[in-house]
């Protein structure tokens, strides 16, 4: 998306107040580096509703009977969505030749058939449809019973993943086989099949909302990739700590490989792959462990 060079300039008391505001309603933080980008690209939205500056602007955020439209309008207008499919591939064969299998053997134990995944941050789509075809494509399907729940904080990219429809870009990681199986053309953009959509399910979602979090319900694997770096370090903890919660016991969190817990959160374990390095929640005979370890 491009933005032209703006037309009404924007203070730093002014930046302070939109910034604030986004990062109080989202918990997605700007700091001052970001004043121009904020600036650019906000332009548009003053012209629109005939504000003459970032202050009349901010009074609308805080009072507009429309100020709810208008910050999911923001929110589609500052975060990036940039994506694709099948991202970050060694992780992705950690998931399906070390986690999945991993859960499975677990899940027989109990005498459960049923794995939940949680895509945190899913953009436009691409992430959880990925998981679902490697879901498939390893065979999970009928016998095993599982959902794959994909949530973002803006509605505009939401509504892109449900259409399932992505152009050439999209495509630049995945093997001609997976495009071949799962995916139709359709006047020179690619539809998802049935079989793959409906193992997904999404959600408008913030992931520092506690009390929402929780008709996630419980799940055994999160990918959040590249969504916490949004967050400033206040932020990025209480949204780890939801996704803890949401966890079942020895479940897993896979981040983008540029994001760590260090600073963050202890209470992961670490848990080294061959494919990659990922984390884990505790069983409680490993929490057991940790305290009488403390204790000595």
């Amino acid at each position: 998306m491009l933005f032209s060079e703006p037309k009404i300039k924007m203070s730093e008391e002014e930046f302070r107040l939109i910034r604030d505001f986004v990062y109080e309603h989202s918990g997605i933080f700007f700091d001052e580096s970001f004043k121009f980008l904020l600036e650019r690209r906000l332009n548009h939205r003053l012209e629109i509703h005939n504000l003459r500056s970032y202050k009349e602007y901010h009074r609308f955020l805080l009072y507009d009977s429309g100020k709810e439209e208008e910050l999911n309008t923001i929110l589609d207008i500052l975060t990036t969505n940039e994506t694709y499919f099948f991202r970050e591939k060694g992780q992705l064969k950690a998931f399906t030749e070390e986690i999945l299998p991993e859960i499975q053997e677990r899940k027989r134990k109990e005498g459960s058939r049923r794995i939940r995944i949680w895509s945190a941050g899913c953009s436009t789509g691409e992430e959880p449809y990925t998981l679902a075809m490697l879901v498939i494509d390893k065979g999970l399907i009928p016998e095993w019973n599982v959902e794959i729940f994909a949530n973002d904080i803006s509605q505009r990219v939401l509504q892109v993943a449900r259409k399932g429809i992505y152009t050439a870009s999209s495509f630049r990681a995945t093997d001609g086989y997976y495009k071949h199986r799962f995916f139709e053309a359709v006047d020179g953009r690619y539809r998802i099949k049935e079989e793959v959509k409906r193992l997904v399910r999404f959600g408008h979602l913030n992931l520092l909302d506690r009390e929402k979090l929780w008709l996630v319900g419980k799940v055994d694997i999160i990918f959040c990739r590249n969504v916490i770096i949004y967050f400033n370090r206040e932020a990025k903890k209480r949204v780890i700590e939801n996704l803890y919660d949401r966890l079942l016991e020895g479940g897993y969190l896979l981040l983008g490989h540029s994001e760590s817990l260090m600073g963050i959160s202890t209470a992961f374990i670490l848990q080294p792959l061959k494919h990659d390095i990922v984390y884990r929640k505790p069983f409680s005979s490993e929490l057991e462990g940790r305290a009488l370890a403390m204790e000595r």
